[in-house]
């Protein structure tokens, strides 16, 4: 039984390990390829090193690499809820994943209907790895979600799962929504197509992207404030930035904490309305009647 219980706790601490390693590893990184810099500076994603392509090099940039490491520390948390799961036997671990899960299930019912109801575990892992995406800025790391790239590839796996739902009406319903409700209409209606991954993408990545630039000026301002302030205090005291101790934090609550949070929430509606919404399901069961009916049909004969 001891054996079973430091077992278990082993791997719990694997788990736990696999959470925080990755932002460990993303700060190493950071502080290993990091420029010097003087004042303020606000960049993009580092490059880290570029792999040659016949078209075009690849460059691996900071933005992707803590997108992985992302991935990494959701599917630890993931794994670590959990573990020692078992019927009968709830423990707090395991009331908090069963209370997540029913909720973000209900969440996706609600806003899909039943038919995408399996839908569920693709929009977590889309919260998830948005939310925390945005919250390792906390920590010192490029948040991925402020890379144009990254988000433009979630929008084009939304908008590829948008098209593929549309076409379960058929291909020439497809096409024909494209001419309603008039035929001259066509050029908006192509337009409106491709608004749908470029507003998803922008809309996430430039509130993000704000929140960081917004805060770094704030606590740039704050640092030339306390200076001119209060550069009069003798010895040390004078190079001290008092203004910055506290301020910088609550703002932190805002554009980190509540906005990052808000954008993945943001991001999973849409991709939950945009897919159920483009779902023609009348359409969809018609055709599906149709094919038994040929197929019993085929079978009488």
């Amino acid at each position: 039984m001891k054996d079973d219980s430091r077992r278990f706790r082993v791997v719990d601490i694997l788990y736990l390990c696999l959470i925080i390693l990755p932002f460990v590893a993303g700060l190493v990184l950071k502080i290993l390829f990091s420029p010097p810099s003087e004042g303020i500076s606000i960049t993009g994603a580092l490059i880290y090193f570029t792999i040659p392509m016949p078209l075009q090099d690849w460059p691996i940039t900071e933005a992707q690499v803590n997108s992985l490491f992302v991935v990494i520390a959701v599917l630890g948390l993931c794994l670590y809820m959990t573990h020692g799961i078992r019927a009968g036997v709830p423990t707090k671990r395991q009331l908090l994943a069963e209370w997540v899960v029913e909720k973000l299930d209900s969440m996706t019912r609600e806003s899909m209907g039943e038919f995408f109801a399996g839908f569920a575990p693709f929009i977590t892992a889309i919260l998830a790895i948005s939310a925390l995406s945005s919250l390792s800025s906390l920590l010192g790391l490029f948040p991925p979600t402020s890379d144009v790239n990254i988000i433009a590839g979630w929008a084009i796996l939304v908008f590829a799962l948008i098209t593929y739902f549309k076409l379960k009406g058929g291909l020439g319903n497809y096409l024909k929504g494209f001419l309603e409700p008039i035929p001259v209409m066509l050029p908006l209606n192509i337009l409106g197509e491709v608004a749908t991954p470029v507003s998803m993408t922008f809309r996430h990545y430039g509130n993000v992207l704000s929140g960081s630039v917004i805060a770094v000026l704030i606590a740039s301002a704050l640092g030339g404030l306390s200076s001119l302030l209060l550069g009069w205090l003798p010895g040390f005291l004078g190079d001290i930035p008092l203004l910055r101790v506290g301020i910088p934090a609550i703002l932190s609550l805002y554009f980190d904490i509540f906005s990052g949070c808000m954008q993945a929430y943001i991001f999973a509606m849409l991709t939950m309305l945009n897919i159920s919404g483009g779902f023609p399901q009348d359409l969809y069961e018609e055709r599906k009647r149709k094919k038994a009916d040929k197929k019993l049909a085929q079978i009488k004969n």
